[in-house]
């Protein structure tokens, strides 16, 4: 623990500033607040189920009142009361107003109150909620993003693109492996549809020890509950390539369609006791893939093949929901989720030709239990259990082999075979909340989790082998005789394997209110998994949050926040799965390399690889695995995992201010630093033994009895700063945005398990930009309502440059591997050769005998503008109108009446007067009509170039960079249309 105590020490002088920030606090306790008392409690639903952001008003005999919101917990109090009778109302939304007006306050004593909000009626009410505000509960920090309501409507609805757009807005922040993705309190699962979503929260309490990943991209959906009334919504989304624009990689158009179709219901089962909520969908979705690839014609010239096409994709799913109040203390809530889902012509697109196309079949179910007790009037107590099963299958033909020529075209086989990956896992957590101490200054909670994952893989992937050519010209002379492939690779052996991994995480956390002003919140995690052995896995977490002038007799709005703490990450199940297969005896993975150091293994792998006949319909006379071990024994290459190898983790570190603003606006700015020490990478730990730079030709192997191995080990190391400013305004029910801005640097010298470095054996010149080191970052999204109710949901993103690295495309170290970088001379001339006018070519400020860094590329910016516009049309019999008469208007602008103001009563705001005013009273029935513009301005946003030396494709971007910069799974979009424009309809009652 003691480096990593001085690990801390080298980042910031953080000690400092906290002792400051805790003594000026507690100096300022008054005696005289010994003698008042308070009041605190928990704010519940009829279910028992905790409600979060409530305000809670407390008035007094006098007509003064106090304000504060209930935390993640539900909990709240309100202190520094006098003795006497007070009045308090509790206000959240969807539920009716709490008025309790006989609440009794003693000298010195705490009031406890256990208040039970009822769901108000299915009319929807014009609300402004006071999310201006600002608080010292880690909870409630503003530098988070929380979306909900008409903010959800801004995101896309499809789940697949949902989760890249959540991707997007966590940011770089999340670190090299993107955000973890929280459901109902559960880790990852499948994204659900976004009728079914009550709220999502990113970098929520960062520095909780409740989680075990980075607090700054955490991203947290939490569901629907069913409801007192029957209610629910069908709805269709509609798309066809009609509406969309041609990639511009593509040639043609391909037929592509969108028909997604589904809803929701929920209701009662038994009055006050039991709800449900059931929700059903159906995608039909022909998506598009994009093929860019260069051939050779009959007269072995270069031809371009630019071609779009149709992708089908097929999932349909449903999951019913049952909230059940066991009694008044106990509330069970039951959740199962089945989907299925199939696609076909996956592995088109890119360079990779039509013949490479496998399609794939998934099945899930999954079922999830939450019981929760109160235990008393300060404890509760939370079980959550989940099992999910699950199988994805391939089918791809691989009866032939495979011909890769770099950055040029993919042909042959799809080398998938009959594949298939079995998960079944489990996950139980148990957490407890309490509360202690004078005024309950104490909010404690604590817990453990486990979670346990088996898997039963079968890949058949590149049985019968793959060669690799350097370039065009490399496999142009090869139909003509002249030259060779310089690599062919091929798989043989069993199959099918298994593996399995079970982790454990247990913590404390404790939010220590010291006074009005100040909160401390101390925390400590221990995690520790069965597939590695590094046991000592604590991660102590430290945060405050200090209000000046809170506890007076205004409410502040200013909070300074700070933090720090470790984040272990996990050793993925998957990687061991690899280090099975392909142990040397289970899997044999056989490389025969024509630049092998080694002069006999060179000359039998240039004689395998002259032995097959290739032609522009395919290749003959293969190389079979039996040949190449009779003559090359050495050519396996294994996998292995470093016995040394520690758990990567986090030390991250933020310091920042919140401020309110007029109009309901809040304004935080963060300084963030993270170190990530221990970080993943592959090495070849059997590679030819030579200098950096030099051709290794003849270069010894420190175990020359065998080939190359690969082996994870946990010696990178990662570094990022960045200066995160996020705002959210709630100017009014027809204006609300949200939005960020980052500034950020990141480096390390290892961008992931699958990174290897150049040389394996020289790793100084590998610390360098990281793949996420994204300089600028921008985000903004929200709701405007126009006349005649027509609303507008904007989100716009847009992003700075990606690094990308650059490669000779050659393996001149023999090992296997073809991640050697060149001398910026080397680039220079290759920059000039092909008439390159890029950042990258400048080499002008540079040591042209210099190896050119890591990531030392950086690609094309992005921007992209997506809207929503709608408009809804009212049914039925009106409700009750909650928008009082107003008073009269000024030039320029009107007052608008709204309810939920302190006290209970009305609060009077500013309206946008004639151009927008009028009631925003819903009726019974509604039916939405909107369409979506994906890429409104039809962008084209480019992905990073290539960046093999050796390619002649060199600098050029040969695809897009998907719908959101490249955040998510499969690049951030399903999509290969610039701009898509998509129809939905939805009816609402």
């Amino acid at each position: 623990m003691e480096s990593k105590t001085e690990g801390i020490d080298t980042m910031i002088g953080i000690d400092k500033i906290f002792t400051a920030l805790l003594i000026a606090p507690i100096l300022a306790i008054s005696v005289f607040a010994q003698q008042l008392g308070s009041i605190g409690g928990q704010v519940q639903d009829t279910l028992g189920a905790v409600v979060v952001g409530a305000t809670i008003t407390v008035i007094g005999k006098d007509g003064k009142s106090k304000t504060t919101t209930s935390n993640q917990r539900g909990e709240f109090i309100v202190s520094g009361l006098a003795p006497g009778i007070y009045s308090v109302k509790v206000k959240a939304d969807k539920f009716a107003l709490y008025d309790n007006a006989e609440v009794e306050v003693m000298a010195g004593r705490k009031t406890e109150l256990i208040v039970t909000l009822s769901v108000e009626a299915v009319e929807e009410k014009v609300e402004v909620s006071d999310n201006g505000t600002v608080s010292t509960d880690p909870a409630n920090n503003a530098s988070a993003t929380v979306l909900k309501d008409k903010d959800l409507e801004a995101l896309p609805d499809d789940p697949d693109e949902l989760a890249s757009a959540l991707q997007a807005l966590a940011g770089a922040a999340a670190g090299p492996n993107g955000g973890q993705i929280y459901i109902d309190g559960f880790t990852g699962g499948q994204i659900p549809p976004k009728e079914a979503i009550r709220e999502i929260r990113i970098n929520q309490n960062p520095f909780s020890a409740e989680y075990d990943r980075l607090g700054f991209g955490r991203i947290e959906i939490l569901t629907k509950p069913g409801s007192d009334k029957f209610r629910g919504n069908i709805f269709g989304n509609f798309n066809d390539e009609s509406l969309n624009s041609r990639n511009p990689f593509a040639l043609n158009r391909a037929a592509s369609q969108t028909r997604f179709f589904g809803g929701n219901v929920s209701g009662p089962l038994e009055k006050g006791k039991a709800s449900y909520f059931f929700d059903l969908n159906k995608r039909d979705i022909d998506n598009n893939a994009v093929l860019n690839a260069i051939l050779l014609d009959q007269n072995l010239n270069p031809v371009a093949l630019q071609q779009d096409f149709t992708v089908p994709s097929r999932r349909f799913s449903f999951s019913p929901r049952l909230d059940y109040a066991i009694d008044d203390k106990n509330t069970l809530v039951l959740r199962y989720s089945y989907s299925r889902a199939s696609q076909a012509n996956l592995g088109i697109g890119g360079t990779s030709l039509p013949d490479r196309a496998y399609s794939s079949k998934l099945f899930e179910h999954e079922f999830r239990l939450t019981e929760t007790v109160i235990i008393n009037s300060k404890t509760v107590n939370e079980t959550r259990f989940e099992f999910d099963w699950e199988k994805n299958s391939q089918t791809g033909d691989n009866s032939i082999p495979s011909i890769s020529v770099a950055d040029a075209f993919t042909g042959g086989g799809s080398q998938i075979g009959l594949s298939f990956n079995k998960q079944r896992s489990w996950e139980l957590q148990n957490y407890t909340t309490t509360s202690f101490g004078k005024a309950a200054q104490h909010a404690v909670k604590f817990g453990v989790r486990i979670r346990s994952v088996a898997i039963d893989d079968r890949s058949e992937n590149n049985f019968n082998g793959t060669f690799s050519f350097i370039n065009l010209a490399n496999y142009r002379d090869t139909l003509l005789g002249t030259s060779f492939p310089t690599q062919f690779r091929v798989t043989v052996g069993n199959p099918l394997q298994s593996v399995s991994r079970t982790d454990v995480g247990v913590f404390v956390t404790d939010d220590w209110r010291l006074t009005p002003s100040f909160t401390l919140s101390l925390g400590l995690r221990y995690e520790n998994q069965t597939n590695i052995s590094d046991n000592l896995n604590l991660a102590p977490r430290i945060s405050f949050g200090w209000s000046p002038g809170a506890g007076g007799p205004k409410a502040p709005k200013t909070v300074f926040r700070g933090g720090f703490g470790w984040f272990y990450d996990r050793f993925s199940e998957n990687l061991t799965l690899q280090a099975l297969r392909f142990n040397g005896q289970e899997q044999l993975n056989l490389i025969v390399n024509s630049l092998d150091p080694d002069p006999m293994r060179r000359a039998a792998a240039i004689a395998l690889l002259r032995q097959p006949v290739f032609t522009l319909s395919g290749v003959s006379n293969v190389p079979t695995p039996q040949q190449i071990l009779s003559v090359l024994p050495q050519a396996n290459t294994i996998r292995l995992i470093a016995p040394n190898l520690q758990v990567p983790y986090t030390i991250q570190t933020a310091l920042g201010v919140e401020r309110q603003l007029p109009m309901r606006t809040t304004l935080s700015v963060f300084y963030i630093g993270a170190r990530t020490i221990h970080s993943l990478r592959s090495r070849n730990i059997n590679a030819p033994i030579c200098p950096a730079q030099v051709n290794c030709l003849n270069a010894p192997r420190p175990d020359p009895t065998r080939g190359d191995a690969y082996m994870f080990e946990s010696s990178g190391r990662q570094n990022q700063n960045q200066l995160a400013l996020n705002f959210r305004s709630t100017y009014s029910s027809r204006l609300s945005f949200f939005g960020f801005y980052r500034l950020g640097f990141a480096k390390g010298d290892t961008d992931g398990p699958g990174s290897f470095p150049a040389y394996s054996y020289d790793l100084q010149d590998e610390y360098g930009r990281s793949s996420f080191d994204i300089r600028h970052s921008f985000a903004i999204g929200g709701n405007l309502t126009l006349p005649f109710r027509i609303s507008l949901n904007p989100f716009v993103i847009w992003n700075s440059g990606r690094p990308f690295n650059i490669t000779r495309g050659v393996d001149l170290n023999g090992d296997g591997l073809f991640t050697e970088r060149p001398t910026f001379a080397e680039l220079a001339a290759r920059c000039n050769q092909l008439n390159l006018r890029r950042s990258f070519c400048d080499i002008s400020s540079f040591n042209p005998s210099d190896v050119v860094p890591r990531n030392f590329g950086e690609g094309p910016r992005f921007f992209n503008v997506n809207l929503r516009i709608g408009k809804t049309f009212g049914f039925g019999k009106n409700a009750a109108q909650t928008v009082s008469a107003s008073p009269p208007r000024g030039p320029g602008g009107g007052n608008v009446v709204i309810e939920g103001g302190p006290g209970g009563g009305p609060r009077v705001g500013r309206g946008f007067g004639g151009f927008f005013g009028g009631s925003d009273t819903r009726k019974p029935y509604n039916l939405n009509l909107s369409v979506n513009f994906s890429n409104l301005l039809n962008t084209v946003n480019l992905a990073n170039p290539v960046g093999n030396l050796a390619s002649s494709r060199f600098g050029q971007s040969i695809a897009t960079a998907g719908s959101f910069g490249g955040f998510g799974p499969g690049g951030g979009g399903i999509s290969s249309a610039n701009r898509r424009i998509e129809l939905q309809a939805r009816f609402s009652w």
